[in-house]
Protein backbone atom coordinates (compact mmCIF):
# COMPACT_ATOMS: atom_id res chain seq x y z
CA UNK A 1 0.00 0.00 0.00
CA UNK A 2 1.12 3.55 -0.74
CA UNK A 3 0.76 6.38 1.80
CA UNK A 4 1.32 10.12 1.42
CA UNK A 5 2.45 12.52 4.14
CA UNK A 6 1.97 16.18 3.20
CA UNK A 7 3.85 18.79 5.20
CA UNK A 8 2.50 22.30 4.71
CA UNK A 9 4.71 25.36 4.77
CA UNK A 10 6.28 28.09 2.66
CA UNK A 11 9.43 27.74 0.59
CA UNK A 12 12.36 30.09 1.10
CA UNK A 13 15.02 30.55 3.75
CA UNK A 14 13.10 33.39 5.39
CA UNK A 15 10.33 30.94 6.32
CA UNK A 16 12.36 27.92 7.47
CA UNK A 17 11.82 28.24 11.24
CA UNK A 18 8.50 30.07 11.23
CA UNK A 19 5.42 28.75 13.00
CA UNK A 20 3.58 28.42 9.68
CA UNK A 21 6.26 25.95 8.53
CA UNK A 22 5.74 23.38 11.26
CA UNK A 23 4.45 20.90 8.65
CA UNK A 24 7.73 21.18 6.72
CA UNK A 25 9.74 20.86 9.94
CA UNK A 26 7.94 17.65 10.91
CA UNK A 27 8.39 15.86 7.58
CA UNK A 28 12.03 17.02 7.47
CA UNK A 29 12.52 15.52 10.93
CA UNK A 30 10.86 12.25 9.87
CA UNK A 31 12.94 12.13 6.68
CA UNK A 32 16.12 12.44 8.78
CA UNK A 33 14.91 9.62 11.05
CA UNK A 34 14.17 7.41 8.04
CA UNK A 35 17.36 8.44 6.18
CA UNK A 36 15.29 9.71 3.27
CA UNK A 37 16.29 12.73 1.18
CA UNK A 38 14.02 15.31 -0.40
CA UNK A 39 14.41 16.00 -4.11
CA UNK A 40 12.83 18.70 -6.21
CA UNK A 41 9.84 17.39 -8.15
CA UNK A 42 6.84 18.92 -9.85
CA UNK A 43 5.13 21.41 -7.50
CA UNK A 44 6.91 19.94 -4.44
CA UNK A 45 10.03 18.45 -2.99
CA UNK A 46 9.53 14.74 -2.40
CA UNK A 47 11.05 11.91 -0.39
CA UNK A 48 10.09 8.30 0.25
CA UNK A 49 10.80 5.39 2.55
CA UNK A 50 9.44 1.90 3.17
CA UNK A 51 7.77 1.07 6.48
CA UNK A 52 5.68 -1.92 7.58
CA UNK A 53 5.24 -3.08 3.94
CA UNK A 54 4.02 0.39 2.94
CA UNK A 55 5.69 2.76 0.51
CA UNK A 56 5.50 6.10 2.32
CA UNK A 57 5.86 9.24 0.22
CA UNK A 58 6.40 12.70 1.71
CA UNK A 59 5.80 15.98 -0.09
CA UNK A 60 6.48 19.60 0.77
CA UNK A 61 4.59 21.80 -1.71
CA UNK A 62 6.69 24.46 -3.46
CA UNK A 63 3.56 26.45 -4.31
CA UNK A 64 3.51 28.49 -1.07
CA UNK A 65 0.89 27.87 1.58
CA UNK A 66 -2.00 29.67 -0.15
CA UNK A 67 -1.78 27.40 -3.21
CA UNK A 68 -0.93 24.08 -1.51
CA UNK A 69 -3.97 22.38 -3.01
CA UNK A 70 -2.50 22.41 -6.50
CA UNK A 71 0.50 20.38 -5.31
CA UNK A 72 -1.56 18.03 -3.12
CA UNK A 73 -4.02 17.26 -5.94
CA UNK A 74 -1.13 16.63 -8.37
CA UNK A 75 0.75 14.22 -6.08
CA UNK A 76 -2.35 12.28 -5.02
CA UNK A 77 -3.18 11.79 -8.71
CA UNK A 78 0.41 11.18 -9.86
CA UNK A 79 1.08 8.56 -7.17
CA UNK A 80 -2.46 7.10 -7.49
CA UNK A 81 -3.06 7.40 -3.75
CA UNK A 82 -6.63 7.76 -2.43
CA UNK A 83 -7.09 10.84 -0.27
CA UNK A 84 -7.89 8.60 2.72
CA UNK A 85 -4.32 7.27 2.50
CA UNK A 86 -2.86 10.76 2.86
CA UNK A 87 -2.19 12.82 5.96
CA UNK A 88 -1.72 16.59 5.87
CA UNK A 89 0.45 18.10 8.63
CA UNK A 90 -0.51 21.70 9.40
CA UNK A 91 -0.01 24.44 11.98
CA UNK A 92 -3.01 25.38 14.13
CA UNK A 93 -3.45 28.57 16.17
CA UNK A 94 -6.46 27.17 18.06
CA UNK A 95 -4.25 24.64 19.87
CA UNK A 96 -1.65 25.53 22.50
CA UNK A 97 1.97 25.28 21.38
CA UNK A 98 2.96 21.63 21.01
CA UNK A 99 -0.52 20.11 21.35
CA UNK A 100 -1.55 17.88 18.44
CA UNK A 101 -4.84 16.49 17.14
CA UNK A 102 -5.50 13.97 14.42
CA UNK A 103 -8.73 14.41 12.47
CA UNK A 104 -10.14 12.38 9.55
CA UNK A 105 -11.75 15.52 8.07
CA UNK A 106 -12.79 19.03 9.05
CA UNK A 107 -13.25 22.65 8.16
CA UNK A 108 -10.32 24.86 7.21
CA UNK A 109 -10.83 27.14 10.27
CA UNK A 110 -9.51 30.05 8.22
CA UNK A 111 -6.19 28.32 7.40
CA UNK A 112 -5.27 29.23 3.82
CA UNK A 113 -3.36 26.00 3.18
CA UNK A 114 -6.31 23.84 4.24
CA UNK A 115 -8.68 26.12 2.31
CA UNK A 116 -6.59 25.62 -0.83
CA UNK A 117 -6.56 21.83 -0.41
CA UNK A 118 -10.32 21.66 0.17
CA UNK A 119 -10.86 23.81 -2.94
CA UNK A 120 -8.52 21.64 -5.07
CA UNK A 121 -10.04 18.36 -3.85
CA UNK A 122 -13.63 19.71 -3.79
CA UNK A 123 -13.90 18.30 -0.27
CA UNK A 124 -12.75 18.82 3.31
CA UNK A 125 -12.77 15.05 3.84
CA UNK A 126 -9.03 14.48 4.05
CA UNK A 127 -7.05 13.41 7.14
CA UNK A 128 -4.88 15.95 8.93
CA UNK A 129 -2.58 16.31 11.90
CA UNK A 130 -3.15 19.72 13.46
CA UNK A 131 -0.08 20.95 15.34
CA UNK A 132 -0.60 23.70 17.89
CA UNK A 133 1.50 26.84 17.54
CA UNK A 134 -0.43 28.90 20.12
CA UNK A 135 -2.10 32.23 19.56
CA UNK A 136 -0.11 34.77 21.54
CA UNK A 137 -0.67 37.73 19.22
CA UNK A 138 -2.65 40.97 19.36
CA UNK A 139 -5.80 41.57 17.32
CA UNK A 140 -4.82 41.94 13.68
CA UNK A 141 -1.44 40.27 14.28
CA UNK A 142 -2.18 36.78 12.93
CA UNK A 143 -0.06 37.05 9.78
CA UNK A 144 2.95 38.46 11.63
CA UNK A 145 2.62 35.75 14.29
CA UNK A 146 2.46 32.73 11.99
CA UNK A 147 5.25 34.08 9.79
CA UNK A 148 7.55 34.79 12.75
CA UNK A 149 10.20 32.45 14.10
CA UNK A 150 9.61 30.36 17.19
CA UNK A 151 10.76 32.15 20.35
CA UNK A 152 13.65 30.89 22.51
CA UNK A 153 11.45 28.88 24.89
CA UNK A 154 9.55 27.28 22.00
CA UNK A 155 12.80 26.39 20.24
CA UNK A 156 13.98 24.60 23.38
CA UNK A 157 10.80 22.48 23.38
CA UNK A 158 10.50 22.04 19.62
CA UNK A 159 12.67 18.91 19.33
CA UNK A 160 10.43 17.00 21.73
CA UNK A 161 7.33 18.10 19.82
CA UNK A 162 8.86 17.08 16.47
CA UNK A 163 9.71 13.68 17.94
CA UNK A 164 6.15 13.22 19.22
CA UNK A 165 4.71 14.27 15.85
CA UNK A 166 6.85 11.64 14.15
CA UNK A 167 5.60 9.00 16.60
CA UNK A 168 2.05 9.97 15.59
CA UNK A 169 2.93 9.80 11.87
CA UNK A 170 4.48 6.34 12.26
CA UNK A 171 1.42 5.12 14.21
CA UNK A 172 -0.74 6.42 11.35
CA UNK A 173 1.47 4.61 8.82
CA UNK A 174 1.25 1.44 10.89
CA UNK A 175 -2.48 1.33 11.59
CA UNK A 176 -4.35 4.21 9.98
CA UNK A 177 -6.17 7.25 11.30
CA UNK A 178 -8.44 5.56 13.85
CA UNK A 179 -5.54 3.57 15.34
CA UNK A 180 -3.37 6.68 15.64
CA UNK A 181 -6.24 8.80 17.01
CA UNK A 182 -7.00 6.20 19.68
CA UNK A 183 -3.35 6.03 20.64
CA UNK A 184 -2.52 9.74 20.69
CA UNK A 185 -5.57 12.06 20.79
CA UNK A 186 -6.57 11.02 24.32
CA UNK A 187 -3.01 11.64 25.58
CA UNK A 188 -3.06 15.15 24.13
CA UNK A 189 -6.04 16.04 26.35
CA UNK A 190 -4.22 15.11 29.57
Amino acid sequence: MKLLLIGLGNIGVEYVHTRHNVGFLIVDYLAAQQKASFRLGRLATTAAFTYNNHQVYMVKPTTYMNDSGKSVRYWLHHLKIPVEQSLTIVDDITLPFGKMRLRPKGADAGHNGLKSIAHALHSDHYPRLRVGIGNDFPKGGLSDFVLSDFNTKELQELGGHLDRACQILMAWCRGGIVHAMNQFNAKEVE
